[in-house]
């Protein structure tokens, strides 16, 4: 050793340099153990993932103003209920949010009169089911259908963001403020589900399989053996500490006809918007819900133009160019398009356009999921004026004009 150090010049380093770098060593090891043993230990004792049914279990309720709060301290929900806990936290928090969706049904049948319709219409007793909610008039309102879309994700129908639900109000996180606001304006509405689209089912448990029998004490098959042991035994040391309790696997089972959103809205507009007495159909579509409209277009464009009076979209993440949209499309989308969009701006504020189809506007709000809510009065502005326009333009189209079917029009439009 002395030898290699004189020829590379390189000095052997002193006793007590080896002992102080040993010992720092030791102390690392050691309070990494001990790093370990205490994160282990909270892991460990992580509580059970079971959690109340009911909105009384949780030991909340929802206000006169909307306002999600405890029943006991009046203290809005808590997401971090249990500190250095973030996977029961969550769990938790979905809980609520199943619950959450269970009550917003509840809302759409109770205090909005709408009734629930199972999807496929054929469905039989064997097949997985979703549903949309119609309000009395839907199918038969000679003049106006308001037709509700929202994005992807947990929200259901009625819904336009769980987390506003939960954290904020039911005015600002649901579609019941469109839907009252719709029937007092004479509209039929739809209240569409797009993210219903599969029946979850828990998984069936895969047989072992069996030893091979033509094991042999070969040392590459030993190595394998050995192999499977310590990753047996490194999944379940995981298991123990890291992942106490094991989560169900499952799987999915799409509903026919209705298995992504945009499945969903092309079923839905061939079996219940094209056959909709109303003249004049209003779409509100929040963000994936443009995607979905742009979709529709693409493979219904004439019918959709004959239709559709206005859409109002809410930060719409839809793109012309990927989806393939027409010329004609995107000149149809100009015409009778807006997008409320998130933006520092004050509201209705023009923003630059991305692409060359809908104008945006500011919808008063840099937060994404509450577009729809802060763009609320706007959007129903807009189709009032869209309507005027499309019935002064059909008035200025007929062939015969006389003082007595204009005054019996005009009639006719001011009843509805």
């Amino acid at each position: 050793m002395d030898l290699f150090y004189q020829i590379f010049c390189i000095p052997p380093l002193p006793c007590h340099t080896t002992d102080w770098l040993k010992r720092v060593k030791k102390e690392r090891n050691s309070s990494n153990e001990l790093f370990k043993k205490e994160h282990l230990q909270r892991v460990k004792d992580e509580p059970p993932l079971t959690f109340p049914k009911t909105l009384e279990e949780f030991e909340y309720t929802f206000n006169e103003q909307g306002q999600l709060r405890h029943t006991t301290t009046g203290e809005a929900f808590v997401f971090n209920a249990r500190e250095d806990l973030h996977r029961w936290n969550q769990k938790r928090y979905e809980a609520l949010g199943e619950i959450v969706t269970q009550y917003v049904y509840e809302l759409l049948e109770k205090k909005c009169n709408m009734t629930k319709v199972i999807l496929p219409v054929d469905v039989t007793e064997e097949e997985p089911r979703s549903f949309i909610y119609l309000s009395a008039d839907a199918m038969s309102n000679p003049a106006k259908l308001l037709v509700l879309i929202q994005g992807d994700g947990v929200v259901r129908a009625g819904q336009w963001a769980r987390r506003l639900i939960i954290n904020q109000d039911l005015d600002s996180g649901t579609q019941i403020p469109f839907i009252t606001r719709a029937k007092e304006e004479g509209y039929g509405v739809m209240v569409l589900n797009p993210n219903e689209n599969h029946l979850e089912v828990e998984r069936p448990a895969k047989p072992t399989p069996l030893p091979s029998p033509e094991a042999s004490d070969e040392p590459a098959e030993k190595r394998e053996r050995k192999d499977d042991r310590e990753s047996k035994k490194k999944r379940d040391f995981y298991e123990k500490y890291r992942n106490p309790q094991k989560e169900r696997e499952t799987e999915q089972i799409p509903i026919r006809e209705n298995g992504s959103p945009e499945e969903h809205l092309l079923y839905v507009w061939d079996h219940f918007v094209s056959n909709a007495a109303a003249r004049n159909v209003f779409i509100v579509a929040h963000s994936y819900g443009g995607l979905s409209l742009v979709e529709l277009m693409c493979q219904r464009e004439a019918q959709v133009k004959d239709r559709v009076c206005a859409v109002a979209m809410t930060d719409s993440v839809h793109n012309i160019w990927h989806q393939d949209a027409s010329k004609s499309i995107q000149e149809w989308l100009q015409q009778h398009c807006r997008n409320w969009v998130s933006s520092p701006e004050p509201l209705d504020t023009p923003v630059e356009p991305m692409l060359p189809d809908c104008p945006r506007l500011s919808a008063g709000t840099e937060r994404h999921e509450l577009t729809s809510w802060r763009s609320f009065n706007s959007i129903f502005q807009f189709f009032s004026k869209a309507l005027q326009t499309g019935d002064e333009y059909e008035e200025s189209s007929n062939t015969v004009t006389t003082r007595s079917s204009h005054r019996t029009k005009h009639e006719h439009n001011h009843d509805d």
